[in-house]
């Protein structure tokens, strides 16, 4: 188990499921861990817990709605505010929403703005905490739902036509893209001390896709006696955030703690680069131009 007991390590949707392993994994180890959650009630019994199964209490709370970008850039803030450099950043939240589109306070899809555009711009005003580690890590939680992705960019709030799982798997894409797109700005830039990795977690069982209806909501509930327990799920998420054999690899896309290729036509360079100019539009923000 690698001792990580300087390490400063953030995890979003860290309140349950895959998360709240990871996070509580990550304590063990010995890091000062920050979990970011939506509840406040929620997330104070969850820091209890993991300073309680850690045997120390350097855990905090950090409070914001990933698809409020008001809150985003608030509690972006009250991090830089508070802690000298950030050595883990684990962007772990993310969510399927219903057969109703809904849109963000920011008026942008929800799922969209959850998965990927939040998560785009915490780790863009994030970053220079990131830079200032010797050797920091962002973790991005994709999805081998990455293959059934059919994107637009053009219609990337989807407006024109709305589904839950497409929008799941759209934005699980997008996951990976950013992460590649990342890696490959942080060489460009000469950029060494921080790398970037996505993760597929394996099918948890877990109260994941109850609520989007449909197909996967029933096809959840028939195979949950074959899924993973959400601790062999957050296996590779506290691999990539932890060992010392992966701590110079980056854009690479793991499940069971070993890289695999990324197979989807949409997958290109150019398609990369307009999702990252698309969501620097989306967030208000650049990052690594």
């Amino acid at each position: 188990m690698p001792n990580l007991q300087n390490q400063i390590i953030l995890v979003t949707g860290a309140t349950s499921g895959i998360g709240k392993v990871t996070a509580t994994a990550l304590a063990r180890m010995g890091a000062q861990v920050i979990i970011l959650a939506r509840n406040a009630e929620k997330a104070d019994a969850t820091q209890r817990e993991i300073e309680a199964a850690a045997g120390h209490d350097r855990v905090d709370v950090l409070l914001a709605d990933l698809a409020d970008q008001s809150q985003v850039r608030r509690v972006a803030a009250e991090f830089n505010a508070r802690y000298p450099r950030l050595d883990v950043l684990v962007n772990n939240a993310g969510v399927i929403f219903g057969a109703q589109r809904q849109v963000s306070a920011d008026g942008y899809e929800l799922g969209l703005a959850t998965n990927h555009l939040g998560p785009f711009l915490l780790t863009a005003l994030l970053f220079d905490k990131l830079r200032a580690s010797p050797a920091a890590r962002v973790v991005n939680l994709a999805s081998i739902g990455y293959k059934f992705a059919k994107p637009n960019l053009a219609d990337i709030q989807s407006e024109g036509h709305y589904s839950a799982t497409r929008i799941y798997s759209n934005t699980k894409l997008f996951n990976i893209m950013f992460t590649q797109e990342l890696a490959r700005r942080l060489r460009a830039h000469g950029i060494t001390n921080v790398t970037t990795n996505a993760v597929h977690p394996g099918a948890v069982a877990s109260s994941f896709g109850a609520s989007s209806g449909g197909w996967l909501s029933s096809l959840m509930q028939l195979a949950r006696p074959l899924l993973l327990s959400v601790e062999k799920g957050a296996e590779t998420s506290i691999y990539l955030a932890s060992a010392p054999e992966v701590a110079t690899i980056s854009g690479g896309y793991f499940a069971k703690q070993k890289a695999e290729p990324v197979k989807h036509s949409f997958n290109t360079s150019d398609h990369a680069r307009q999702l990252w100019k698309l969501s620097e539009q989306l967030t208000g923000t650049q990052f690594l131009p």
